[in-house]
């Protein structure tokens, strides 16, 4: 199975710049081992069960709980049996019908 996590995280009480508080669920989620890839607007990840997935959430709420008292959070699933590894796939897959590569 796949589950492909979008998400975004930060605290909105801490002022324009959060980029210190994202950064603390970024290095979760590397130490974590799970593949991911951060974009200017959130992070996706992939996981093999919906279980690892809501757990990673989890993890990074707890990154920002202890001295944040207010924490937005988008989070879209994509999930689907008997694939894995569709981070990747889904983008090569577009790009092989654009005859060109478009993710850096």
């Amino acid at each position: 199975m796949s589950v492909l996590v979008e998400f975004a995280m930060f605290p909105t009480d801490k002022g324009e710049s959060v980029s210190s508080y994202v950064t603390r669920i970024i290095k979760m989620i590397d130490e974590s081992g799970i593949p991911y890839k951060l974009t200017p607007m959130g992070t996706i990840f992939e996981t093999e069960t919906m279980d690892e997935a809501l757990e990673l959430i989890k993890k990074a709420y707890q990154q920002l709980e202890a001295d944040c008292n207010r924490v937005y959070s988008v989070v879209k699933f994509d999930i689907r049996k008997g694939k894995s590894g569709r981070m990747v796939q889904k983008i090569k897959s577009v790009e092989s019908k654009l005859e060109k590569e478009v993710s850096k």
